[in-house]
């Protein structure tokens, strides 16, 4: 699958780079759905000798090639919410030297990234690289909701029900987009929707 080329955009949002193999004392890979084919790209025998693997499929099936690289440890779930568990535990059993390496979509490794930072892993031996699905984690300002892999613009909030604007607007904090209110103040006028990047 092709990278996607986003456009410019307010400060907040996050920029992805492209993974690179590093010297490390271990090696943590998280992907999601296409995110393996940046792994597969990145990976060399001497990392996996190293490595931990976690991807989460979403309907791809790249867990085969991946098992293929023989990392040292391999973990395939069916979310993050399944998988952060085991992320945590990684993170926090974690040495000196771990480098960790994210790519798929702007939500897991959003996600990924906080637990990483929360473990004490320096910013510095994060990398990311966006694959695949160009669908947001949003998070409604107004009943502060978080709503999975939205690709339209507005949207309805899955919680609380409001037409939301997708704003470009990223919290690290929350590894989301915030989604505002289209509405609010002639309430039924929605424009149609259209995917975020139209």
């Amino acid at each position: 699958m092709t990278k996607f080329t986003f456009p410019e955009s307010i400060k907040s949002r996050p920029i992805y780079g492209t993974l690179e193999a590093r010297e490390g004392s271990a090696h943590l890979l998280v992907a999601d759905a296409h995110g393996a084919e940046a792994l597969l790209e990145v990976a060399t025998p001497e990392m996996m000798a190293k490595a931990h693997i976690m991807y989460i499929p979403k309907g791809e099936d790249f867990e085969a090639k991946l098992r293929a690289l023989k990392p040292a440890s391999f973990y395939s779930g069916p979310s993050y919410a399944a998988a952060e568990p085991r992320l945590h535990k990684t993170l926090e059993d974690a040495r000196m030297g771990l480098q960790v390496y994210l790519a798929g979509t702007e939500g897991l490794m959003g996600q990924a990234m906080n637990a990483a930072m929360a473990a004490g892993i320096p910013y510095t031996a994060i990398q990311t690289e966006h694959r695949g699905s160009v669908a947001r984690r949003m998070q409604c300002v107004h009943c502060k909701g978080i709503t999975e892999d939205v690709e339209t613009d507005p949207f309805v909030c899955s919680h609380c029900g409001l037409n939301l604007f997708v704003r470009d607007h990223y919290s690290r904090r929350l590894a989301a987009y915030q989604g505002v209110c289209i509405d609010a103040e002639d309430p039924g006028n929605v424009p149609e929707p259209k995917g975020i990047y139209e």
